[in-house]
């Protein structure tokens, strides 16, 4: 098979490219914290000189430059299905897949090159979002569906996340450091939180149906809207400094996570591994959001500026959540999407529970007063790497390669 045939079958489908780059960049962006963290502590080598704080790189490479094509690719494909419209053509997802990935690769040269790559890397993801965007917008306005709520709210979080990447690009062009808070607290609580809760309330329920065939599974609109407005009300309230008073939203979005949680049947679905691993990673957002409250709590109550427990909670959303729900729907597109039977073996179970352990890891690394912190952080990163590049061992082949049952796409 040659290059070109070979390329066509890459870019038969949306998933197949733009899960091709977050599989990639799920451990490439950890492997480089990995080793910032290494050698920032002394395990190995010198601290590495960098243009930018390493923090600020970290929340890049993962909030815009890992979730976004994820969602991408699983979006682009849902998208259509939902609404009963035909499938996205390639040349709208094809540019948008090659500027995300100069873009990705841009900013890791930049990394070693200075701003002026880093700032050519951001536009260029700019740019591959806003196509992707389109291409997702042209979907909205073609069909005449009944119900888009759920792809209307996660359109707008998208957008959201645009602005999000946007503000990060001003930042490296002026230095103002407004402008990294505006993009990292909006990239978690306006883009990732609001695009994972509405992607969990439109399709958890009807995997947990079809799963254990009941019809009855319930989809209450009312808890959707809780964790929406107090995602929105946790950025406003971040931005102000009014960390005190994170409890007024986090308190009502744990309770709405936690109630979905127990009525989605979270226990019933352990015996199915596909399923169980998107109820525990949406579990994992009540108990983040307690997490918030109760460390909003302490300092409302004892005044104190800085958190009781660090990033603990934020971890618990970003790992536990985000990147659980992630694995888990990425898996099932690749797998129904490839053709091939939606059965898991037990290296791929392992994985999941990898993906638990590293979560657990970082989060107790910050609430235990335990005296090897940076060496729990490590093994949280380590065993992420090893789950992730399991994940593309696994599965990567599958996008270069002709569906297993003979069908296109």
């Amino acid at each position: 098979m040659n290059i070109s045939q070979r390329w066509s079958i890459f870019t038969a489908a949306p998933h197949r490219v733009m899960l091709f780059i977050g599989a990639l960049q799920a451990v490439a962006a950890m492997v480089w914290w990995l080793f910032e963290l290494a050698t920032r502590y002394g395990f190995v080598g010198q601290p590495l000189e960098l243009p930018l704080p390493s923090a600020a790189i970290h929340a890049y490479l993962m909030l815009f430059g890992m979730f976004p094509p994820l969602m991408f690719g699983f979006l682009m494909t849902t998208f259509p299905r939902w609404m009963n419209d035909s499938e996205i053509p390639a040349r709208r997802y094809v540019p948008a897949f090659v500027l995300l990935l100069l873009g990705i690769v841009g900013f890791y040269v930049g990394l070693l090159s200075g701003r002026g790559i880093l700032l050519a890397a951001t536009i260029s993801t700019l740019a591959g979002w806003g196509v992707a965007l389109y291409a997702l917008l042209r979907v909205l306005l073609d069909t005449t569906h009944p119900n888009k709520r759920h792809p209307q709210i996660l359109f707008i979080a998208l957008c959201l996340g645009w602005c999000s990447l946007a503000a990060y690009t001003v930042w490296l062009a002026n230095d103002h450091e407004t402008w990294l808070r505006l993009a990292i607290q909006g990239g978690v609580w306006l883009f990732l939180l609001p695009v994972f809760a509405s992607v969990a309330h439109r399709m958890i329920p009807f995997f947990t149906s079809s799963a254990l065939q009941n019809p009855s599974v319930p989809q209450p609109y009312w808890a959707w809207y809780v964790m929406l407005a107090g995602s929105v009300t946790h950025f406003l309230l971040q931005l102000v400094g009014a960390q005190a008073w994170l409890w007024l939203s986090d308190a009502p979005l744990a309770f709405a996570a936690l109630y979905l949680s127990t009525v989605w049947g979270l226990r019933r679905s352990l015996p199915i591994p596909l399923l169980a691993v998107l109820h525990i990673g949406f579990a994992w957002l009540g108990i983040a959001m307690l997490l918030f409250t109760a460390q909003s709590l302490a300092q409302f109550a004892s005044h104190d500026a800085l958190p009781l427990w660090g990033l603990a909670p934020l971890h618990a959303l970003t790992i536990g959540c985000f990147a659980t729900i992630l694995i888990g729907m990425a898996t099932r597109v690749t797998l129904g999407h490839s053709g091939l039977p939606m059965k898991i073996n037990h290296a791929v179970k392992l994985m999941f529970i990898g993906i638990q352990l590293a979560a657990l890891l970082r989060v107790l690394a910050d609430i235990l007063p335990v005296q090897a912190k940076v060496q729990w952080y490590l093994a949280a990163a380590l065993i992420w790497v090893v789950c992730f590049g399991f994940w593309g061992v696994r599965y990567l082949p599958a996008f270069w390669k002709p569906r297993a049952d003979g069908q296109a796409g």
